[in-house]
Parts: C-alpha cells; structure tokens; sequence
C-alpha cells in the first residue's frame, strides 16, 4: 500500500509515518517510480508504534521495544534487556512526576498565600 493508503488505514499523517521511517521504526520499499510501498502488516506496526508513544516511550526506546511487541496493543515480550530498559523509563517517569508534584505544592502554596 501507498503512504496515504496506509496514513488513512491508521489515522496518522503521512508525515509522521515519514518520521517514523526515518527514525527505523517503519520500513517501506520503493515501487519504480520511487513512491513508498507498506505491506499489510505496516498498519499493526504503526498501531503499535502509536500505543507505545501513548505509553510515554520515545522513539528510541520503542525502537528497542518493537522488536519483542506482538498484535495491535503492542504486548511486549520482556526479554531481560527489554525489562531493564522499560524499568529505567519507569524510574525516570516517576521522577518527573516527583519533581512535577513539588512544583505544583508550590504554586499552590503561592496561591493559598494570596487568597489570605
């Protein structure tokens, strides 16, 4: 299928499927006149790609992960490497969200100070 085929089959612009590509995540062939060609299974990988970016992942570590996700949830079959990878993404997830709940305390503490 042609690149707009498969950005409507998936609901993502065709320029992020270009990116996508670009970052090793999707691959196409080239038909003679140059036009990018996706096999079929092109719309589960980009499901999957689109699941593991709403799971917070960047494109290189989905990168990693696409190599052991299977069907469209993109389940993951955590290899050792894999798990040690995720639980550092993990870590550095709650530390943002710690340094975003002492930021909020303090704004707020900002605002309960105004409001006396």
């Amino acid at each position: 299928m042609r690149i707009g085929e498969l950005a409507e089959h998936t609901g993502v612009s065709t320029r992020l499927l270009r990116y996508y590509e670009q970052q090793g995540l999707l691959t196409a062939s080239r038909d003679s006149n140059g036009y990018r060609a996706y096999d079929e299974d092109a719309v589960v990988r980009v499901r999957q790609i689109r699941r593991l970016l709403e799971a917070g992942l960047n494109t290189e570590v989905i990168a990693s992960a696409l190599q052991c996700a299977s069907g469209e949830e993109a389940h993951l079959d955590v290899c050792p490497d894999l798990s040690r990878l995720l639980r550092r993404e993990l870590t550095a997830m709650d530390d943002r969200i710690g340094v975003l709940e002492r930021r909020r305390r303090t704004l707020a503490g900002y605002l309960d100070t105004a409001e006396r």
